[in-house]
């Protein structure tokens, strides 16, 4: 992940004790929601949208809220020590409605 996108999943780890990763979708406008998810696959933070060097997210996100037909990538990255393969595929499937298909 990019510095500014890698520091915000550190801020959001460090605040979120339980939490076992960060869900992050990526929008097209160049926006991102984040949010931290426990080991149930249940959020663990408020979900926090942010655009890179930018003082607020973009017009078109204030309007619809990051609306999911937006969505380039998303992907769920895991704290350490990560849940096992199989918990990871509930959670991703939970939080994501998929299974993820990033690179970790």
């Amino acid at each position: 992940p990019e510095q500014g996108e890698q520091a915000m999943i550190e801020g959001i780890l460090e605040g979120s004790p339980e939490a076992v990763g960060v869900a992050v979708i990526r929008l097209n406008c160049g926006c991102r929601k984040m949010a931290a998810v426990d080991s149930n696959g249940e959020p663990a933070s408020k979900i926090i949208m942010y655009r890179d060097l930018a003082e607020s997210i973009c017009e078109q996100c204030r309007e619809d809220n990051g609306d999911y037909m937006r969505v380039t990538e998303q992907f769920i990255h895991w704290n350490t020590p990560a849940p096992d393969d199989s918990q990871k595929s509930i959670i991703s499937a939970k939080v994501l409605g998929t299974t993820e298909n990033h690179p970790q």
